[in-house]
């Protein structure tokens, strides 16, 4: 594996984890708001009124719960005035209310927000007694539930979102070290640019023949006499020599 492998791999893991973190974390926010949010499993009492609920040992949720009619013109949900009053079974002690105002989710012309946090020592029926200043809103009420189990999943997701920006990070570090890196000189003589293959087997071999060599030496008296080197006289002396006589 060359040294550039690793970092472009890293760099390919994290873009990967980058996406899919994002991707979960926008995926655990909308599940945490509209599927997983339980804000009414106990039962909701209209405001102003009372009502008797069973309530269980632990943390309950107490949200505002309305009609709307356009939308919430991006400020969230107005919370009006209200008083609220939870009265234990016997021999319980009083649940400890702290406020909790939470952010408005909408659906269609419903609209709910988180008011209060209750802790319920133990389970049981508890009767609620609800009024507030809520002339201005359709069919108020108080609903009473729970979050939702998985409210800790967007943050998992932006942890493994911040994992893979470093390991980014590093990637790209990495890779540009080692484009950096010096790359080591060949110390050897430089390989041959060309292989002398095996010599062509010659299939026939010529041999010139008597008459074939005179024709060649005549050839090269004539180049001497036209290029001045014989006179004439001394190339027909050498031509007569060449055919013998004849």
């Amino acid at each position: 594996m060359s040294p550039a492998t690793v970092p472009r791999v890293l760099t390919i893991l994290a873009g990967v984890g980058m996406v899919v973190a994002g991707i979960g974390f926008i995926v655990a926010l909308i599940l945490n708001a509209f599927v997983f949010d339980r804000y009414n499993a106990y039962g909701e009492v209209p405001i102003p009124g009372a009502a008797t609920l069973q309530l269980p040992a632990g943390e309950v949720t107490i949200s505002f719960h309305t009609q709307i009619i356009g939308s919430t013109s991006g400020g969230g949900l107005p919370i009006p005035d209200l008083q609220m009053g939870i009265d234990p079974p016997a021999g319980a002690p009083e649940p400890v209310i702290a406020e909790s105002i939470g952010g408005t989710t909408t659906v269609n012309n419903d609209a709910r927000v988180r008011v209060w946090v209750a802790r319920i020592a133990e389970d049981g029926a508890y009767r609620i007694r609800t009024d507030g200043n809520v002339g201005a809103y359709l069919s108020p009420r108080l609903a009473f539930g729970h979050g939702s189990q998985w409210g800790a999943l967007p943050w998992w997701c932006a942890a493994a979102f911040g994992v893979a920006v470093v390991g980014l990070v590093i990637a790209r570090v990495w890779a540009a070290k080692v484009r950096r890196a010096p790359r080591p000189v060949p110390t050897g003589p430089p390989p041959p640019t060309f292989s002398i293959g095996d010599t062509p087997a010659v299939g026939h071999s010529y041999i010139p023949t008597e008459d074939g060599i005179r024709i060649e030496q005549l050839k090269n008296l004539a180049a001497l006499r036209d290029c001045g080197a014989l006179t004439d006289a001394e190339f027909e002396s050498e031509k007569r020599r060449l055919l013998g006589g004849r």
